[in-house]
């Protein structure tokens, strides 16, 4: 098992093409689907995890292809499970093919991870998908449409688990990731605030304590070596601070 998972998480939930073409995405849905989880079935979401999968003409997709997981603490499962059913059901845009993974991290195993590095760069099959899941003692159901979505919804699930995929859409720190505006930071409040493992860059620097870091409103950690690592570079000769954060084409590369 992932060292470290279950002191965040006893589930995970992983949902795909909840979306259509005129619609907000599965990033949205998976932010309101984690919102009602707390207001209604009394758990705790500590963070949700964007992951890209495979781009490809035979695959459906609406936009961009990347399905979301959702990290949850919760003594009530039965009620998770029917709080999700109900939002997906309900919410899913006309069109899209909704899927919905649901996976304790005992039962998330190499195949389970295998299959999420697999949809990042392979066209695969749902009857393959519901096997996986079958056999791993996770559930896995389609809503909408063709049910397609199942197949990015376990992979979100795998890829969260691996912990070397994805960014941070959401995460449990003292602010919203979309709340935080531009602005200069001490490195240190930083890290409390979004709960973070790490600030480095892409060569493995790190800022020292007491260093101050720029930020813009676009603020999306990632996820790497289970770790949650900001993306930010070395300034020199800037009076007010001596780093920023990466550009939104440098995290959307490396996530």
């Amino acid at each position: 098992m992932q060292k470290g998972i279950t002191e965040y998480a006893d589930i995970l939930i992983g949902i795909d093409d909840t979306d259509n073409a005129d619609s907000r995405g599965t990033g949205f849905h998976s932010r309101q689907l984690a919102h009602k989880l707390e207001g209604v079935a009394g758990a705790e979401v500590k963070g949700i995890s964007r992951h890209q999968l495979f781009v490809n003409s035979a695959i459906r997709y609406t936009s961009q292809n990347s399905s979301a997981c959702i990290l949850l603490k919760s003594d009530n499962h039965p009620l998770v499970k029917d709080v999700c059913e109900q939002y997906l059901k309900e919410h899913s845009a006309p069109g899209s093919d909704a899927g919905l993974c649901m996976a304790m991290p005992e039962n998330i195993n190499d195949i389970v991870i295998d299959w999420g590095k697999r949809a990042k760069c392979e066209v695969l099959e749902m009857k393959e998908a519901f096997a996986i899941a079958r056999e791993s003692f996770i559930f896995l159901q389609g809503y909408t449409g063709t049910h397609e979505g199942i197949i990015g919804a376990l992979a979100a699930v795998g890829l969260r688990f691996g912990g070397q995929d994805g960014r941070f859409i959401w995460r449990k720190g003292k602010k919203e990731l979309r709340d935080m505006q531009e602005g200069i930071f001490a490195v240190e409040d930083l890290m409390k605030e979004l709960d973070l493992d790490g600030i480095r860059s892409l060569k493995g620097e790190s800022p020292s304590v007491g260093e101050k870091i720029y930020i813009n409103e676009w603020v999306r950690p990632i996820l790497t070596n289970n770790e949650t690592i900001l993306i930010a570079e070395k300034i020199d000769n800037h009076d007010e601070y001596e780093w920023k954060l990466a550009t939104k084409e440098v995290v959307r590369a490396n996530s």
